[in-house]
């Protein structure tokens, strides 16, 4: 009776197994992407707390003038209208959001800068 229970113990430790090998980290497809600005739109969520960078898609900042910014975003009040590059649709919270940026208060730590405008045929990337 002995003899089995350290029999059946030895068996489930296998000692004489070699180890499995540990597969490799891959990272979600998300993080893996580059970051194309002239293809974002829909609903937008700007987070702006540091803590929370790393939860987000990209890194943006907003520039006060339109002739030094990336894209130009016109806010729109339907996320339905929100169907082309430069319409965004705010949302109020992070979960609802089909994007979420973080606002940089720095030019060099951002991907890319916006700029709003008040002319929705306006809206979209700069032409470069």
């Amino acid at each position: 009776m002995l003899s089995t229970l350290i029999l059946s113990g030895l068996l489930a430790l296998n000692p004489f197994a070699a180890p499995q090998p540990r597969a490799p980290f891959v990272a979600p497809p998300a993080v893996a992407a580059s970051l194309e600005p002239c293809r974002l739109y829909g609903s937008v969520y700007l987070e702006r707390d540091p803590n929370r960078r790393g939860f987000c898609f990209g890194a943006v900042y907003e520039e006060p003038e339109e002739a030094f910014a990336d894209v130009l975003v016109f806010p729109e009040s339907n996320k339905l209208f929100a169907d082309k590059p430069g319409l965004w649709y705010f949302t109020e919270t992070r979960d609802f959001a089909d994007y979420v940026l973080f606002v940089s208060p720095n030019r060099g730590l951002a991907d890319f800068s916006i700029s709003y405008t008040k002319v929705r045929s306006f809206a979209g990337c700069r032409k470069q």
